[in-house]
């Protein structure tokens, strides 16, 4: 059986740190730090598209180049801007089969059998995730 796991853009800070906390050895530690480093080269992608966005909303000056106040674009029309953000943020990263097949295995019992308590922000994340993994097992 195979397994897939779509995270979207939105939690993937969260998950990387709530992950990122858990004390782990031997195997999960080595599949979590795989499972980690994958989620943050797609951070640093939706935020490079994330500063694109910004940059094609954002007021031009009279060459054409983004305007930016205290270094922040200043964007022309936010709720465009908002809506291309928020679909950024709703896309979802999809990873599955090959060798992320152990991985994800491991890192769905690490979740699962967890017994650390969570609050607030990371209790919500820490839900999703575990949601995420138990769906993406059912294939």
């Amino acid at each position: 059986m195979s397994m897939k796991v779509e995270i979207e853009n939105r939690y993937l800070g969260q998950a990387i740190s709530l992950l990122f906390d858990l004390s782990l050895r031997g195997k999960q530690s080595r599949h979590r730090t795989k499972f980690v480093k994958l989620l943050n080269d797609r951070l640093k992608e939706v935020e490079e598209q994330r500063i694109q966005l910004a940059k094609e909303h954002a007021k031009k000056d009279e060459n054409g180049e983004p305007i930016t106040n205290d270094g922040k674009f200043d964007i022309e029309d936010m709720d465009a801007f908002m809506k291309d953000l928020a679909e950024l943020y709703d896309e979802k990263m999809v990873i599955e089969g090959g060798d992320a097949q152990e991985m994800l295995k491991t890192v769905k019992d690490v979740l699962l059998n967890c017994d650390k308590e969570f609050s607030g922000q990371e209790a919500m994340i820490y839900d999703y995730l575990c949601d995420i993994f138990e769906e993406g097992a059912k294939d």
